[in-house]
């Protein structure tokens, strides 16, 4: 009989149960019995959710991040943490915001620490709390919430797999904060492990899923060795490891992981499905091998006649060896499609969310292990439903086709090169040395956001709801403007999310109602469903630009995101390449732009924040993907004047790696993140001559801290170090929809007051 997993299941609970919590306890409103109360009660309901499998993950449950979970099991807390007393809950919230909930009475409970880094799982759009480590760094084992967790599913008579990041994939993702060779630390991390294993033997877990993701990347001979010794190091422990590796193809690195010591391997067999074969003939009879055969990542649902055609020669080759999961964990998906009564019906007929996810494996298992005449109607109606999207005149445009087989290299070219269009940007919009301003969003209040959702729902009419979004943007004009921002913004008040907001009025793509997907801590997003060929039918934000306009004299941007951005963070139709998706998008995009400077616009940003992320995890197909990401952008941005200043904006990722194709984007300035990493970000600039405009984010804005004036005049100083001063913003490093204004005007006025201490030091 062939077993039945999965790698990890969405945390947040199908109406976001887990945000709603945290949000409330952070402000003091619930207590912190309560909050672990409703994890468990979620997790329980999970587990139950995954009934029928023949293991079920345990420790995937997490109330912020499972990286910084597992920072904690191993007892490796930043150093600025090390003195904290109290709630480890309270001190792990401090790690991973800043601050934990309101003050309480404990001695320091009001007071704040610098966040964790926060970057990109991957090529997700999960963010994780960066591991910090030092040549000093030591491990000390709390498995408490491992095992409170095993205890949890033991009673509800779960039968468990315990799931934990491996040791090198943890201090791969890490950064050394002092320079120090971070595989130094693996004898001391494998200590740890080693006893964590043990303890949760003791406790009757019998299969540990141990993540190492990091081998689908390119790995030099002293990672490859760093798994050697783990793996050799661990190889004596009471319970039996699975290796998982998922989001990539092993490649190179198969040979490894094949003959690692451990009982068993994961491959993600969606993205990796040429490993298979080069796998298997490697592998040790005596080993598991698991096959992710279900996409973890996308919602499309799976042609189970053709996975069957591919699995079941490998099942009479494996027999009981063979087993079957999703590609990765289903953190990356929705929970279930049937809570969906409001999405079209033929879109939804096409689809799968978490709960049908494992509704496929199980139907797959049942052929597998019955014959395919025991699930003969389902497979029937799987078919159907593929056939029907193939076939649907709703997914393919000719008109879009033929635009697209129009675009041009001079599409994506300025008119001048930078030297020239800056001075003429500087002659017309007449901004000071160090101009301010922020990224696009400010707070989503209550107001708001009742507003829209009266609106939505048909209790309150257009008029009455286009008054409400105006009002609350004329008043983040005023407040711009009585703190003394330089470049405004309109507040996006009328926007839910920054990627659905554009997707709801671009013909070719669909909304859920309940389809949320943790970004990161509380923050979920609701990833629009890119079908079919896209196409704009009319102007998106022209009159919320312009209506902000006319309420001041300074320049307001206008706000859009970028056709990279809409593709990595859209759930992406997988019947065409990538690339073409994002030129279609790249071309309504375009459009915008063009009316935006039409109606008088001179400032316009084009937030590219998931370039990054869209990258292969192996830099040797980087140039492939970098080519048309980059050109998609200069399609959309380079239709304008001169005087025409285009603005970027980029977060929380690595870029300095990528620092020459971020240039050849050739925006007139790039914001993006650099104030948790204290500048890291601007390392590259040592030895690249970055050619254009850039705004460091000075400001955390994932943080309720409120930043020192003199720690934004200490950042900027590190700043021009390396970039000149006469190119350098001042901004925040991201949106302020999620922070509060209570916060966000101190903040800025902080921000406002550096940039005129910066400008009367530098005598301008």
């Amino acid at each position: 009989m062939i077993k039945i997993h999965n790698l990890g299941f969405p945390r947040m609970g199908a109406r976001r149960e887990l945000k709603f919590a945290l949000e409330s306890y952070w402000k003091g409103e619930t207590a912190r019995d309560a909050l672990k109360d409703l994890g468990a009660r979620l997790r329980q309901r999970h587990w139950q959710d995954q009934a029928g499998l023949d293991l079920v993950p345990v420790g995937d449950f997490s109330f912020y991040d499972q990286v910084l979970d597992m920072s904690f099991t191993l007892g490796n807390l930043p150093e600025r943490m090390q003195g904290w007393h109290g709630d480890v809950l309270d001190n792990y919230f401090r790690v991973a915001r800043g601050r934990s909930a309101h003050c309480g009475q404990e001695h320091g409970a009001c007071a704040g620490v610098a966040a964790g880094e926060m970057t990109k799982w991957f090529d997700t759009n999960y963010h994780y709390i960066v591991p910090e480590f030092t040549a000093d760094t030591t491990f000390r084992l709390d498995a408490s919430r491992l095992l409170e967790q095993l205890a949890e599913a033991r009673a509800q008579g779960v039968n468990a797999k315990p799931v934990i990041i491996g040791p090198v994939t943890y201090l791969s993702i890490g950064k050394a904060k002092d320079g120090s060779d971070r595989l130094s630390l693996l004898p001391r991390l494998l200590h740890a492990y080693a006893e964590l294993l043990d303890t949760l033997a003791a406790q009757g877990a019998q299969w540990v899923q141990i993540d190492e993701p990091i081998l689908v990347t390119e790995l030099d001979a002293d990672w490859q060795h760093a798994f050697n010794t783990a793996y050799h190091h661990l190889k004596t422990a009471k319970v039996k490891l699975l290796l998982a590796t998922y989001f990539g193809q092993l490649r190179d690195n198969g040979y490894l992981a094949a003959n690692l010591p451990v009982a068993g391997l994961h491959i993600d067999a969606v993205n990796g499905r040429d490993d298979v074969l080069p796998v298997l003939n490697v592998l040790p009879a005596h080993k598991v091998l698991s096959l992710g055969v279900v996409n973890g990542r996308n919602i499309w649902k799976t042609d189970l006649a053709a996975v069957l055609d591919w699995l079941e020669p490998l099942a009479q080759r494996l027999g009981r060896q063979l087993w079957i999961a999703p590609s990765c964990s289903l953190l990356h998906v929705p929970v279930d499609l049937d809570s969906e009564q409001k999405l079209d019906a033929e879109v939804k007929s096409w689809l799968a969310f978490a709960l049908q996810k494992l509704g496929e494996l199980k139907l797959l298992g049942r052929a597998l292990n019955e014959g395919r005449a025991a699930v003969a109607a389902e497979l029937s109606a799987n078919k159907a439903a593929l056939d029907a999207r193939r076939a649907s005149p709703r997914v393919h445009n000719p008109a879009v086709r033929a635009a697209t087989g129009q675009i041009s290299a001079a599409m994506g070219l300025r008119n001048s090169a930078y030297t020239q269009r800056a001075s003429r940007q500087a002659a017309h919009l007449k901004l000071p040395a160090y101009p301010t301003t922020t990224i696009g969003s400010f707070p989503q209040t209550a107001a708001i956001r009742h507003a829209r959702s009266e609106f939505k729902a048909g209790r309150l009419d257009a008029a009455s709801y286009q008054a409400a979004m105006k009002a609350e943007i004329a008043r983040s004009v005023h407040e711009q403007e009585k703190l003394g921002l330089d470049v405004l913004v309109h507040g996006e008040a009328e926007r839910n999310d920054m990627v659905e907001y554009f997707g709801e009025q671009l013909e070719g793509y669909a909304f859920s109602q309940f389809g949320w997907v943790q970004s990161y801590g509380s923050r979920c997003v609701k990833p629009p469903i890119l079908y079919g060929d896209i196409r704009r039918p009319h102007a998106m934000t022209v009159d919320w630009i312009t209506y902000a306009q006319s309420l001041t004299d300074k320049p307001m941007k206008g706000m859009l995101t970028g056709p990279v951005t809409l593709l990595n963070w859209s759930f992406v139709r997988d019947d065409q390449p990538r690339s073409v998706s994002c030129r279609q998008l790249a071309l309504a995009i375009r459009e915008e732009v063009l009316d935006l400077e039409r109606a008088g616009i001179r400032v316009i940003q084009i937030d590219e924040a998931a370039l990054r992320e869209g990258l292969p995890l192996r830099k040797s197909q980087w140039p492939q993907y970098l080519d048309w990401a980059v050109e998609s952008f200069r399609i959309t941005a380079n239709g304008v004047r001169d005087e025409t200043q285009i603005h970027t904006h980029m977060c929380y990722s690595e870029f300095n790696d990528i620092i020459d194709a971020i240039a050849g984007m050739d925006a007139d300035v790039i914001t993006i993140e650099t104030s948790r990493s204290d500048m890291e970000l601007l390392d590259a600039f040592e030895h690249f001559q970055y050619p254009n405009e850039i705004g460091p984010g000075v400001y955390d804005i994932h943080s309720p801290n409120i930043p020192a004036q003199e720690h934004i005049v200490q950042l900027m100083q590190k700043a021009a170090q390396r970039i000149p001063a006469g190119r350098l913003w001042v901004n925040p490093d991201c949106g302020l929809k999620t922070r509060q204004w209570a916060e966000v005007i101190p903040a800025l006025a902080h921000m406002v007051a550096a940039a005129k201490t910066l400008r009367a030091s530098a005598g301008v």
